[in-house]
């Protein structure tokens, strides 16, 4: 069985033009050799797994090289020196060090010496290596590595020449994985490799770690949901459907997908977070200026691109808005996934246009998920004719009260404010219209004037009763009058005819049933002459009340009022 290698050392750079995403470091660590222009102390500094160390051997191997009259291939592995500062920090390991540094190379123009962690020296031990550092031997050169470079004394880092080495991006570090793939004979989706490089947060070393596993897991053939699998990974497409459900003002919907997302392992705070990173390259595909933000692969930049333009930059920042706050707020929530649903049906509210909403937090009221249609049968006088050989007439046989199922809908608009009063004249106002099913032979006896105004004042009557008062004042305002089978009322202004408008399906529904007439109907008009009538004028005002109370001219003269 042929011994394995891990992809970190078996692929590990032996040059300069191998190191991924630190051109400008090499460039200039390259340039200082050729120009002969290096200092003799280097500190290299930045996250895990970037290359300090790497390109710390570099170096080390191309001074030598470089200065030397012997072959490139001259091993110089004599002239270089690790010290694992983890394991060696006391002052005794640094006195020893400082020893070695007086002894000139036997090979080679110099000696270089790699202290890795260096952060990890006691103070004693620092404050010994100062002198050497500060005035080392013509042949020694010093590299030092860390990843906490606040961790280093003011005073070794003012003699040290520092190189910050940055984060590898997500497109250097798919490319390369792209490259070794290919050279290991894998067959890998572009979409499995961003995925590896995202999860590796900057540092190549971990993507060719997990590159390794995913490979153990998959085989030759690497593909995105073998990816995302291995590596419990929400994947994106998680999120795509979940921002159309959003989009779409699907609540039900959303809170059954987020549930499905808990049983598969995933945390709520994973899941929030990654929607909120959802919604921010969402943003970041609205416009071409900022695309180069979106680290993702080619197919997912397409769909990115797709979805973004069915979302408002408004709502996007507002869910952007609303998902960092159940993020920051997760870990103190005491009920963490009610905090996250809380979240997702503030979410889907945003784009709904059903009611006036303000800034605050909103949710769709449940009422609109049944379109506010309630179906309910209602008693209504029905001809069912009989088979008779007779020429009857139709109200021969009329049943006084039969079962049909007409068409109900209510339609409920809710107060504007909270007051008692507006509530309750909502609640005289409340719409409900009432479509009759087409029957043939439903009833249309004639009725008189008379009769029409009794059954008037009789349901004016019963409104006071239930306490409709301001219904039962604007059917008082006139008085009903019977043209060609058809009830006309008329009104002095068209607000009152609006108000008359949203209670007439059921006092159309009383009049035909009371009247046995399924034919009739209610017309409200607005009478000029009459709105002229209610139309006073101030000083008419005044006059109506000092007919009713002579006082009122005493009243105007003793105090010199004005109209």
């Amino acid at each position: 069985m042929e011994h394995f290698i891990v992809s970190a050392r078996k692929y590990r750079p032996q040059n300069f033009e191998e190191v991924v995403g630190q051109q400008a470091i090499t460039n200039t660590l390259e340039n200082a050799i050729k120009n002969n222009h290096l200092a003799q102390a280097l500190l290299f500094t930045g996250p895990r797994g970037v290359g300090k160390t790497t390109c710390a051997r570099i170096l080390a191997k191309q001074i030598n090289q470089n200065s030397s009259k012997n072959k490139i291939e001259d091993d110089f592995a004599f002239n270089i020196f690790e010290l694992d500062a983890a394991s060696n920090n006391s002052v005794d390991d640094i006195r020893s060090l400082t020893d070695q540094v007086r002894i000139p190379p036997q090979t080679g123009k110099y000696k270089v010496y790699i202290i890795d962690e260096v952060h990890m020296l006691s103070a004693s031990a620092f404050n010994a290596f100062l002198k050497t550092l500060e005035e080392p031997p013509a042949h020694a050169i010093f590299i030092l590595a860390t990843t906490e470079k606040h961790k280093i004394i003011p005073t070794i880092l003012s003699r040290c020449q520092i190189f910050d080495f940055k984060r590898i991006g997500v497109l250097d570090a798919k490319n390369y994985l792209k490259k070794i793939a290919s050279e290991e004979g894998i067959i890998a989706e572009d979409d499995a490799l961003h995925i590896i490089a995202q999860k590796a947060d900057g540092a190549m070393r971990d993507a060719l770690s997990i590159f390794d596993r995913v490979v153990s897991f998959s085989g030759n053939e690497l593909t995105r949901k073998a990816v995302t699998e291995n590596l419990n990974v929400l994947d994106y497409d998680e999120f795509f459907k979940t921002t159309t459900l959003i989009l779409d003002n699907k609540i039900p919907e959303v809170l059954v997908h987020f549930n499905s997302i808990l049983s598969k392992g995933f945390e709520g705070h994973h899941f929030i977070s990654g929607l909120a990173s959802h919604f921010r390259d969402l943003l970041v595909a609205k416009d071409k200026i900022t695309i180069d933000l979106l680290e993702v692969g080619d197919n997912a930049k397409k769909n990115y691109l797709n979805q973004s333009q069915k979302c408002d930059v408004r709502f996007l920042l507002q869910a952007i808005e609303i998902a960092n706050d159940c993020d920051l707020k997760y870990k103190t929530s005491k009920n963490q996934r009610l905090l996250v649903e809380l979240a997702l049906m503030q979410l889907t509210s945003l784009t709904f246009d059903g009611e006036k909403k303000n800034s605050k937090p909103y949710i769709i009221a449940s009422l609109h998920f049944n379109n506010g249609t309630i179906s309910k049968p209602i008693f209504v006088p029905n001809y069912v004719p009989k088979k008779d050989t007779t020429k009857a007439t139709p109200q021969a046989n009329i049943p006084k009260k039969e079962v049909i199922k007409p068409v109900l809908k209510e339609q409920i608009r809710r107060p504007s404010s909270l007051s008692l009063k507006s509530i309750n004249r909502k609640k005289e106002l409340e719409v409900i219209e009432v479509s009759y099913e087409e029957i043939e032979g439903l009833p249309s006896d004639e009725f008189s004037k008379n009769k029409v105004k009794h059954l008037w004042k009789k349901y004016i009557e019963n409104l006071e009763s239930k306490g409709k008062k301001s219904v039962a004042s604007i059917m008082n305002a006139s008085k009903p009058n019977v043209k060609n089978n058809e009830i006309h009322f008329e009104l002095p202004n068209a607000i009152m005819k609006d108000q008359l408008e949203r209670v007439k399906a059921p006092l159309l529904k009383y009049l035909r049933e009371n009247l046995n007439n399924y034919k009739v109907d209610i017309a409200i008009d607005v009478n000029e002459e009459v709105t002229k009538k209610y139309a006073y004028t101030p000083q008419e005002k005044y006059q109506k009340l000092k007919e009713k109370n002579k006082a009122l001219e005493l009243l105007k003269k003793t105090f010199d009022l004005d109209l």
